[in-house]
This record gives structure tokens, C-alpha cells and sequence, in this order.
């Protein structure tokens, strides 16, 4: 494969390098909101008998944009396959947020090498935040000519024109947009199940914290407007669907940018959700600057609202917090967080913790550690920092040896693998309400899903129990999960 491949690409046309002076001015800028989405009509079958592999790594967020890249593929006539060896068209939807997830990517990359040497008809291509940044993009055209096509997360509708070039061009694509960001509705999905679905509510975030990468890589903070997206729900509602996750790089912030709807926010769009017939409804992911009152009151109605709530706290020093830019304060966040507890008493709670953070020492990490104690989360993410290109902690000297950030880490999760079996104890010999997703991982005798309050539960029952909701008896409460007992009698009894 030659390298004059990608030669010609003018990068300067597609990147800016991060900037948070200029990021910061982008609240300014309109919002465009793109209703005709439409595939070329000579692509509409270019890939009937050819079948496309989409891999995801990361969040929610890139999950959904997985089922919207599935959509448009569908549409112009491709299948979906699970093998690479039987695909024509492998797109690698990837996550800039850990350095963990990008070593990964970069290793499938070169594993795929050979596939495509084998067959170079086979078109390879790179999307997602990775795809937003410059180090990356360099990366590949230096190391990694065997990659086709590069797009970024707001080229997504772009696909079937970017997919033309990649087939029929002798150059490398590459379609990454610096802009800020519009919104795309009337977009094809295949969703991957029939019974839970994510809804998008918003894009981007304006937060910008410090060690994150995630305001550059997914532009500015922009909402759906709510008719958008009850009317989508709605339809879920129609279709029999169980579950919805509501979803945002910074889900609290749903509104703040509607110009035609002052004061709408989140916990208006949740009341309306309780008004639609689906069982189960979620949101994330929340930061907790911007949880205001109205949600913790609209929570506190119930109903179909689940009882969880994943709120990341990063660390437990307002000191660590104040560098890492959240904008709250230890204080601020243990007060948020008992409102939600006295409120929605039953909630369970899950957080996102980094440690090692430049500079952090023994006492503020012990800070963390007592917030933990006191919070009692069910469950916690836990990292170890690492810095990511191009955002200002990165410029910061990473000063605490990694054998410090593994012992503070162990010692942090010990005490999460605690409160986590604290919990779960709780709800020994209860019958809780299960929604079944499927078989176990770990053994297809058995059936997996979780309670409202996201506890997994594995139980033995018959698969026609997939995708519905049933009893279960606790049985075994371990750290991780509950084992359990399906409840037939009690549900034939409520028929």
C-alpha cells in the first residue's frame, strides 16, 4: 500500500488544535438544526451483499452513535456482521478519554494491518473523539496507511458521501469539522435491542474541566428541542420498549441553550417522560454544578423515574477540585447529595473518581476517601489520571509516582468492593423487580438484568423471559451482583 495514499491531505483544512480561549467564545455561536438528512441516491444500494463491522469503545454516547452509523449502512444495504473476516466495511467508533482506551485502538488498528493486506478491497475507517484529535490523526497518517477513512463525531450524517470517496478515491478521506457542532435529527437507527433504546438529548459539554478532552472532541454544549424527543420516546413507548436512557455529555445542562424556552430544563423534560407509558426511564451522565432543585423535586415524584443516580464527584478535595476546574466544592457536593438522598430515599448511588491528579497529596486523597465513607456509593469508576493531549492539566508536571497513584487506587477500591457488598446485602431475601436483558456472561443457563436501582441480578429462568420485567428473590447477595430466584407464582398471581 503506498504511502503517496494520504500525501495529499492538507490537514490544516480539517483540525485546529484545542483552544480554551476560543473554545469558551463558542456559547455565542447559533446552533443550526438539520431536518434533511438523505442518502445519495447512487448509494442507495452500493452495499446490497456486503455486510459492515462497527466497533465501540467508550460511552453511552458513542454506543448510540454506533446505532445511528448502523442506520445509515442499513439503509444503502449493507448487513451487519459479526466477524471482521466477513466484513467489507470495519468502522472503529472510538474513545479519547483514557489513554487505556486509545493504546487499544491503536492495537486493533495494526492487528487489522494483515485483514486488509489480505483483502484491500476492505474499507477501514476511524471515527469517534480519537478522530477529533490532532495527535491522533497525525499518528495514523504517519504510522497506519492501511486506515481509508477518517470522520469525526459531527461528520456522522456524512457517512454515505465520506464511504463514496473511500471506495472510489486513491487518497485517504479524512472529514474531521473543527465546528462547534449543529444538530442532525431524522437520523436512521438500528437500534441494538427492542426493548432498551438511549435517547439523545443534548450534545457537547462547556464545562471544561481541566483534564478532559471531551468539550473539544464533541464541541459545544447544544440541546434537542423537547418536542424532538418526546416525540421520539413516544414512539419507543409504541414499539414496547421497557427502557430509556436519556443521555448528554453533561445530560443536567438539558435547556440552557433553548433561545425560544427560558427556564426549561432537565426536570421539566423528566416530568413530561413521566407522563409517557414507558416503565423505566434514566438519564445520564449528570455533573453536579448543574443539578438543580426542580429535577431533585420532579425525582422525588417517582413513578417511572428510576432510582439511581450516577454522579461523578472526581475527587473528594475542594482544593484538587478547584484545579481540576469542576466548579463545586467538597461542600457543595455532600450538600447535593444529601437533598437527593432525603429525597428520593431509596436511590441508589454510583460516582466517577479519579486519583493521582497532579499534585494531589496523601491528605487530600485521604479527603476522597472520607467523602466515600460518608456518601456510601453502591459502585464507583476509578482511574488512575492520565493525561490527555491538548487539555491544560496536561501542561501541569504529573508529579506523583505511579507506584503512589496504584496504592492510592487499591486502597480505593477496597473500600468501594465494601460499601459496594454493604449494599447488596440489603436487598438479601427481597423480591425485586427485574428487567431481563439476557443471558449471563458467565453461563448461558442463567439470566442476567437489573433492578431499578441498577443492581445486576442473575436468576434461572426460561430466555422467553428476555426483555421483560419480573420478580425475583434474592437469594445471595455478593459484592457485584445478586443471585436469585424467579418469582413464577407471584406474577401468575397479579395476572
Amino acid at each position: 500500500m503506498a504511502d503517496t495514499k494520504f500525501s495529499k491531505v492538507d490537514f490544516s483544512k480539517y483540525f485546529q488544535p484545542p483552544s480554551l480561549k476560543d473554545a469558551r467564545r463558542r456559547r455565542r455561536e447559533a446552533v443550526q438544526i438539520i431536518n434533511d438528512f438523505s442518502i445519495p441516491e447512487d448509494m442507495n444500494t452500493i452495499g446490497k451483499g456486503k455486510n459492515y463491522l462497527i466497533e465501540t469503545y467508550g460511552c453511552q454516547m458513542n454506543e448510540h452513535d454506533t446505532e445511528v452509523m448502523a442506520g445509515i449502512l442499513e439503509e444503502i444495504g449493507y448487513t451487519e456482521t459479526k466477524e471482521a473476516t466477513d466484513a467489507d466495511v470495519i468502522l472503529l467508533n472510538t474513545c479519547a478519554i483514557r489513554e487505556n482506551a486509545e493504546n487499544k485502538v491503536f492495537g486493533h488498528i495494526g492487528h487489522l494491518k494483515t485483514l486488509k493486506l489480505e483483502r484491500p478491497g476492505l474499507i477501514l475507517g476511524v471515527c469517534g473523539c480519537m478522530a477529533q484529535e490532532e495527535v491522533v490523526i497525525n499518528k495514523i497518517l504517519a504510522k497506519h496507511p492501511q486506515v481509508d477513512l477518517i470522520f469525526g463525531t459531527h461528520n456522522i450524517h456524512r457517512l454515505p458521501q465520506l464511504l463514496k470517496e473511500a471506495l472510489f478515491g486513491k487518497e485517504m478521506v479524512v472529514e474531521v469539522w473543527s465546528k462547534e457542532g449543529d444538530i442532525v435529527e431524522n437520523l436512521p437507527q438500528a437500534r441494538r435491542g427492542h426493548f432498551q433504546a438511549w435517547v439523545n438529548i443534548m450534545y457537547g459539554c462547556d464545562k471544561f474541566c481541566t483534564y478532559c478532552i471531551v468539550p473539544y472532541t464533541r464541541g459545544k454544549e447544544r440541546s434537542r428541542h423537547p418536542e424532538e424527543i418526546i416525540q421520539e420516546v413516544r414512539e419507543l413507548a409504541r414499539k414496547g420498549y421497557k427502557e430509556i436512557t436519556l443521555l448528554g455529555q453533561n445530560v443536567n445542562a438539558y435547556g440552557k441553550d433553548l433561545p425560544d424556552m427560558e427556564n426549561y430544563g432537565l426536570g421539566n423534560l423528566m416530568d413530561e417522560m413521566r407522563k409517557i407509558g414507558i416503565p423505566r426511564v434514566r438519564f445520564t451522565t449528570s455533573h453536579p454544578k448543574d443539578f438543580d432543585d426542580h429535577l431533585i423535586e420532579v425525582l422525588g415524584k417517582g413513578g417511572n423515574l428510576c432510582e439511581h443516580i450516577h454522579l461523578p464527584v472526581q475527587s473528594g478535595s475542594s482544593d484538587v477540585l478547584k484545579i481540576m476546574g469542576r466548579g463545586y466544592t467538597r461542600e457543595r457536593y455532600l450538600d447535593l447529595f444529601h437533598k437527593i438522598k432525603d429525597t428520593v430515599p431509596n436511590a441508589s448511588f454510583t460516582t466517577d473518581i479519579i486519583v493521582g491528579f497532579p499534585n494531589e497529596t496523601d491528605e487530600q486523597f485521604e479527603e476522597t476517601m472520607s467523602l466515600v465513607r460518608e456518601c456510601q456509593f453502591d459502585g464507583a469508576f476509578t482511574f488512575i489520571y492520565s493525561p490527555r493531549a491538548g487539555t491544560p492539566a496536561a501542561r501541569m508536571k504529573d508529579n506523583i509516582p505511579m507506584e503512589v497513584k496504584k496504592e492510592r487506587l487499591q486502597r480505593l477500591n477496597t473500600l468501594i468492593d465494601e460499601l459496594s457488598a454493604k449494599s447488596n446485602a440489603k436487598y438479601q431475601d427481597q423480591v425485586v423487580e427485574v428487567l431481563v436483558e439476557g443471558e449471563s456472561r458467565k453461563n448461558s443457563e442463567v439470566l442476567s438484568g437489573h433492578t431499578r436501582t441498577n443492581k445486576v441480578v442473575n436468576f434461572r429462568g426460561p430466555k422467553s423471559l428476555i426483555g421483560q420485567l419480573v420478580k425475583v428473590k434474592v437469594t445471595d447477595a455478593k459484592t457485584w451482583s445478586l443471585d436469585g430466584e424467579w418469582q413464577k407464582e407471584a406474577e401468575a398471581a397479579n395476572l
